[in-house]
Formats: structure tokens, sequence, C-alpha cells
């Protein structure tokens, strides 16, 4: 388990590579998308570039929220994800949320008319190594997760 404060004060605990250790009605999904050797992001409206996700609806699994979210904010489509961790983030009002970490290679990118909150997916071939520096990506992407959670992605051979 790896602990960490985030930029805004929150301690965050991390988990990689283990079957869901915080809870199995996770609150939120995070999605690592790779098409055709790229990356997979969405432009959020407010936030900026970061990975597809969000929070899972009432009756849904965190696995049909996955396959949702990335349909919704990439026009991506996932048919097969894998379970990378999960990550609890308790605010320093107390309050605590859970969040569960998949990685999926997309078969196919579609076009939308809408693409709820965000302007639709972001390609990229790399990740740009300076990326908390970098004002287009949301503060989600700037945090210990997602570079322990591709790093964890790419060793199990997930990514190339």
């Amino acid at each position: 388990m790896k602990q960490f404060t985030d930029a805004y004060g929150n301690r965050v605990m991390l988990v990689l590579g283990i079957e869901p250790v915080f809870t199995q009605t996770p609150g939120h999904v995070l999605i690592l998308t790779r098409f055709k050797q790229e990356w997979v992001l969405t432009n959020h409206r407010e936030r900026g570039y970061e990975f597809p996700g969000g929070k899972v609806e009432v009756g849904e699994e965190a696995e049909e929220a996955a396959i949702r979210e990335v349909w919704e904010e990439t026009g991506g489509i996932a048919n097969h994800l894998v379970f990378i961790g999960q990550y609890q983030v308790t605010s320093i009002s107390g309050k605590t949320f859970w969040k569960t970490i998949f990685a999926a290679e997309l078969i196919e990118l579609k076009n939308r008319e809408s693409y709820e909150e965000t302007n639709g997916p972001v390609l990229m071939q790399e990740l740009p190594v300076a990326i908390t520096a970098d004002d287009r990506f949301s503060f989600i992407m700037k945090d210990d997760v997602v570079p322990r959670a591709i790093s964890f992605a790419i060793k199990q051979g997930l990514f190339k």
C-alpha cells in the first residue's frame, strides 16, 4: 500500500494488483485507456485532460460504470477491462471516497454528437514527463495514482 498527500492536502491510500481491498462497491472508477498504441484521454470541460472515469450509478457494477464512462467521454468501445487496483481518498474535512482503477485497450473509437461533460477524446503517443506543471491536465493526473497505475499496468504486460 502506498500512502501520500495530494496537492489539496487529502490523504490518499493506493493499492495495486490486489482485488478490491477497500470496497466491492466503489463510488467512482478511473480507466487507463489505450487505442492503437496511443493513450486515450478525455478533455473535461472544467478540469482539462484526464483519463475517462466517473461515478458508479445506483445498481451498476464498477465494470459496467467503467465501460459506460469510456463510451460517454471518448466514444471508445472497451470490451475487456483489467482490474488494476483501488484507492481511497480522505479529505482534510474527513470525507472519504473510493475509486477502482481499470486498464482497457479500446477496440474502436466512434464519433459522438455529445461526449457528456467532456469535449471528447484526446490521443497522445506519450504523456508529458512534466505533467504536474502542464496546465492542460486535470488535477487527477497530477498525483502519484496515475503514474503508479500506468507503471503497474505496463509491468503486467497490459500495455506496450
